[in-house]
């Protein structure tokens, strides 16, 4: 049987390789929230053929979000549909090799280990600091690691939290407590443009 070509030039970037490869299409990953920037790491995620994406989000695609949440659609708008379903409809026309899970749901503290239950890796695309403390938090229960993410206006921000063994500072090591709602800006308060986010 002839391998497929679809992985090659990820094949030949020798710190993958064949081996990274493998591994990547066995990896589970969970991206928490589907706009702007769950949208590009869902759309990596899946290009790069991780074995299963799953894709958590309570929201519906608004046409606000068109300009920089590239899976959705104005059909998708138009419908008010949510955008873990859409999400994954766009994204199994990318690539039928991956398993791709849409889960509509907000992530609580309370549901958060069974929406994640099977996940190697957290992905966040959420935009609100009660849910990136919940993945935090169990990122520390479990030492599955996580990738806080964040963008708004025309800068953004990345801190991996990888726990096993301690590896590096948990998001609460660097911010203490939550900052208090409505005192950090948002895309809502303080705008965002599309580049950022890629």
């Amino acid at each position: 049987m002839t391998r497929s070509v679809r992985y090659s030039r990820q094949e030949i970037f020798t710190p993958i390789g064949r081996e990274g490869q493998s591994r990547l299409q066995s990896a589970r990953v969970a991206i928490v929230g589907c706009g702007a920037l769950g949208s590009q790491l869902a759309e990596t995620m899946v290009r790069a053929g991780v074995g299963l994406v799953r894709l958590i989000d309570r929201d519906i695609v608004e046409e606000s979000n068109l300009q920089r949440q590239t899976l959705f659609t104005e059909a998708d708008a138009r419908t008010l549909r949510p955008k873990a379903l859409a999400a994954k409809g766009r994204l199994e026309t990318v690539n039928s090799e991956v398993s791709i899970e849409a889960r509509v749901f907000d992530l609580t503290w309370d549901n958060a280990s069974a929406l994640l239950d099977g996940i190697d890796l957290f992905l966040d695309g959420t935009d609100n600091f009660d849910t990136r403390y919940v993945l935090n938090d169990l990122s520390i229960e479990t030492s599955i690691p996580w990738i806080y993410g964040a963008c708004v206006g025309s800068y953004g921000l990345v801190l991996p939290v990888l726990r096993g063994a301690r590896k590096t500072p948990c998001l609460r090591c660097v911010l203490g407590d939550a900052p208090p709602p409505g005192s950090s800006p948002t895309c809502d308060t303080a705008g965002v443009i599309a580049p950022i986010v890629q």
